[in-house]
């Protein structure tokens, strides 16, 4: 979350409101129409329930305050506004306060399909509709509070269980089978076709395997992890994840399914 980036988070006026170009406008529109298109019957039940209740702008990026009156009503929620990467402390820190970090620049055209790093598209489409339902908000309240007092070796740790639930995330469920709650998956339109690929790995969630996990951040994922129901997030909430990280560290990592990042 420390690397260097290429954006640069836009700051609110006198009045608390940011005012966006409009190529930033139009680049929210269309990202917003594709995903539109892709979403139902991809997306999870929970999701399509919170994106409604939300009520986005289609054709601007919203003003954070618009999403703070919805999550403050539903789950106790709030946004923060936030520069374009901050600290795993930081990060921790917000969350553990019910905050949800939201970096106020959107992505370029030539990173439209795939962006390393969050935008504020990511952040608001991609997570905000789930920060709706309770135990998506209570998973990441708790998730804040243990990486907090964690050791700066455990938060590596933790960042593997964050990316293959909350970022990269699917459900399999009884009913409608495959279905995503990975805001990393919801708010890319090239993801979001690729996880529902041919190509891809699918494994039930496990813990231990979860945290043990190698990943990369700039490549489509070659695993993702599936959970039965939304729900199941409050289960993993009550499982005793710091002891399963002191499992994972001792056993080690799997061999991941990607090359090395080209130095």
């Amino acid at each position: 979350m420390s690397k260097a980036t290429q954006y640069v988070a836009r700051h609110p006026g006198s009045d608390g409101r940011i005012d966006y170009p409009q190529d930033e406008h139009a680049i929210w529109q269309e990202l917003y129409a594709r995903q539109e298109h892709n979403l139902p019957g991809r997306a999870c039940d929970e999701y399509m329930q919170g994106l409604k209740a939300l009520d986005l702008p289609k054709d601007r990026i919203p003003q954070l305050g618009e999403l703070d009156a919805v999550l403050q009503d539903t789950t106790g929620w709030k946004t923060a506004a936030v520069p374009a990467l901050i600290s795993f402390g930081r990060f921790f820190e917000l969350l553990a306060n019910k905050e949800f970090p939201v970096a106020t620049f959107i992505r370029s055209r030539e990173e439209f399909d795939y962006l390393q790093e969050p935008d504020i598209f990511h952040e608001i489409f991609g997570h905000c509709p789930l920060l709706t339902n309770p135990a998506f908000a209570h998973f990441s309240h708790i998730y804040g509070q243990l990486g907090l007092d964690a050791s700066k070796e455990d938060r590596v740790f933790l960042a593997r269980l964050y990316w293959f639930t909350v970022e990269f995330g699917l459900l399999r469920t009884q009913t409608d089978g495959l279905r995503i709650y990975g805001g990393g998956i919801l708010s890319s339109p090239g993801e979001t076709l690729y996880a529902f690929s041919d190509t891809p790995e699918r494994r039930p969630f496990e813990l231990l395997d979860v945290l043990r996990t190698p990943y990369r951040i700039d490549i489509m994922q070659p695993i993702y992890y599936e959970i039965e129901h939304i729900d199941f997030l409050d289960e993993i909430a009550r499982m005793d994840i710091m002891k399963a990280i002191t499992q994972a560290k001792r056993l080690g990592l799997f061999t991941p399914k990607f090359q090395p990042k080209a130095s």
